[in-house]
């Protein structure tokens, strides 16, 4: 799948997201390592930390379905000039493997980054002792 075609199944998700409080529309796709695609949208909460994030969703969706390893997450913002995942989503893709993250910048150009750039110097599951 193409990172443009990954782009338009998390704009897709995007349309379905509960935003009633920001009003910030957010959708993620996650390409698993197998090729299947597992998407989500944010949901809030009146309880603000509550609220969950597109990409922890999708995250979320694709681990329900037993996948364990993910190449790519896409993120579009319906209704801002673009968006970056959070830092609590970027630990998550770290768990995963994700190996590249791609947005779009304020024009809607393609913006792919890898993961190590959004997260340096992370912590995964080979820190942990044995």
């Amino acid at each position: 799948m193409s990172d443009a075609e990954l782009l338009g199944a998390a704009r897709a998700a995007a349309e379905r997201a509960y935003a009633p409080y920001s009003r910030f529309r957010v959708g993620a796709a996650v390409l698993a390592a197998n090729g299947s695609v597992y998407t989500g949208a944010n949901v809030e909460n009146a309880a603000y930390p509550s609220t969950l994030c597109a990409e922890a969703v999708a995250i979320g969706h694709a681990v329900a379905s037993g996948v364990r390893e993910i190449e790519a997450v896409a993120a579009v913002c319906l209704d801002g000039p673009g968006c970056s995942p959070c830092g609590q989503c970027r630990q998550r893709m770290r768990e995963f493997g994700v190996e590249r993250v791609v947005t779009e910048n304020g024009t809607g150009d393609v913006v792919v980054r890898p993961l190590a750039e959004l997260l340096p110097d992370s912590f995964g599951p080979e820190s942990l002792p044995a």
